[in-house]
């Protein structure tokens, strides 16, 4: 089938070197090459560039099978961009109606040395540059926190967190004038920044809502520090969070001599985060008038399409369109928006279950993501913001 259009999520990954974003990517590529997992889903995660594919799938497979870490890559600045693709089997006249019949994640990778050591010279500075600017388009950014060094550092934690911090906020004030030409703020910026415990094995005891205790209680000044440095590099800042929305994440289970790569926290919500986060939180900030016109309308330009592919084919023609609806998506109806944000609970599981029956995998993918996010909260190893 001819590909119509695909839904593009971006998500950029910031860690101090040796915080785990090799690991992590290698593991969630790697999973999903699984016979079990190709079995059961509904969906192929496929590496766009198959050479990234393959070096990630030999990563996890030295992991799974030999107890073998990914080599470390110093300045390593890469993207990733993998297609979810439907497996065969769905329903053609749902596939047609839908607004996108694909998704796709990008992923951002950011070498941790650049915010822990000056760069060499001119060259690497706007190679630092131009790297960040590569990821401005991303919806989500995730900050680990490295859960070993916070057992390095058990009971001073504080002075590995606000060391963690300054380097993020330090680097992103030398950025700050290369990136805002003429001084004018971003209109494309990431505008939700999870907090992410990454390596969280190693802190078994520690859920979700403990690590934002530790977080606040540590290093919550550093916290609002960072978001100060963030809302100078864009425009509309009232629509930007950082530090409201925490996660737990493991690659694997990690022994002596043992790697158990079935043993992941929080990666099955690398997806779904990319996916819905965005669209619940943008048009939450829409509703509360938190985002200037020429903001709103980059935020909100595919969420009306997101919102048709939630609640599959119940929608009728629209007619006359309020000023939120123009932004949101320009030929959906009120209606549309209003019953996807809406989705929750019972209704999720039953609008998923009919979707399923109707071999509808768009719909049933979209709202099997947000099921995804729901659970890690039950799960304890996701918080998302309520602003």
């Amino acid at each position: 089938m001819e590909l119509k259009r695909a839904l593009e999520q971006h998500i950029a990954v910031f860690g101090e070197s040796g915080s785990g974003k090799t690991v992590m990517i290698s593991s969630f590529y790697g999973a999903k090459q699984e016979s079990q997992y190709l079995k059961d889903s509904l969906f192929h995660v496929v590496a766009d560039e198959t050479g990234q594919g393959n070096r990630l799938h030999r990563n996890y497979l030295g992991m799974r099978n030999s107890a073998r870490l990914p080599a470390h890559d110093r300045f390593s600045a890469t993207s990733y961009s993998f297609s979810i693709k439907l497996k065969d089997g769905f329903d053609p006249k749902a596939m047609k109606s839908s607004p996108f019949d694909a998704l796709r994640l990008v992923w951002h990778d950011y070498p941790g040395e650049w915010f822990e050591e000056d760069v060499s010279g001119p060259e690497e500075a706007q190679r630092r540059v131009d790297t960040f600017r590569s990821l401005l388009g991303s919806d989500v950014a995730l900050l680990l926190v490295d859960g070993q060094r916070l057992l390095d550092n058990a009971g001073e934690e504080e002075r590995y967190l606000q060391s963690l911090l300054a380097n993020f906020r330090n680097g992103l004030l030398s950025l700050k004038d290369e990136l805002l030409e003429g001084g004018k703020p971003l209109v494309e910026f990431p505008r939700i920044w999870i907090m992410a415990l990454s390596k969280s094995d190693l802190l078994p005891d520690l859920d979700v809502f403990n690590f934002r205790d530790l977080l606040i209680e540590k290093a919550g000044e550093d916290i609002n520090a960072l978001r100060e440095v963030l809302a100078g590099l864009v425009e509309g800042s009232d629509a930007l969070s950082v530090g409201e929305d925490f996660v737990l994440l493991s690659s694997a289970k990690f022994g002596a001599e043992k790697i158990e790569v079935a043993k992941r926290i929080g990666l099955e919500l690398i997806l779904p985060m990319a996916a819905i986060l965005p669209f619940e939180r943008h048009l939450r900030w829409a509703r509360a008038k938190q985002i200037p016109g020429k903001v709103a309308e980059n935020l909100l330009s595919g969420a009306g399409t997101l919102a048709a592919a939630l609640i599959g084919n119940k929608f009728q023609p629209p007619g006359p369109v309020g000023p939120l609806l123009r932004l949101v998506g320009l030929v959906f109806s009120k209606e549309v928006v209003n019953a996807a944000v809406q989705l929750a609970g019972d209704k999720l599981r039953k609008a998923n279950s009919e979707a399923l029956a109707k071999n509808d995998y768009m719909t049933a993918t979209l709202t099997g993501f947000r099921m995804d996010l729901e659970q890690g909260e039950k799960e304890q190893i996701l918080l998302r913001s309520q602003r």
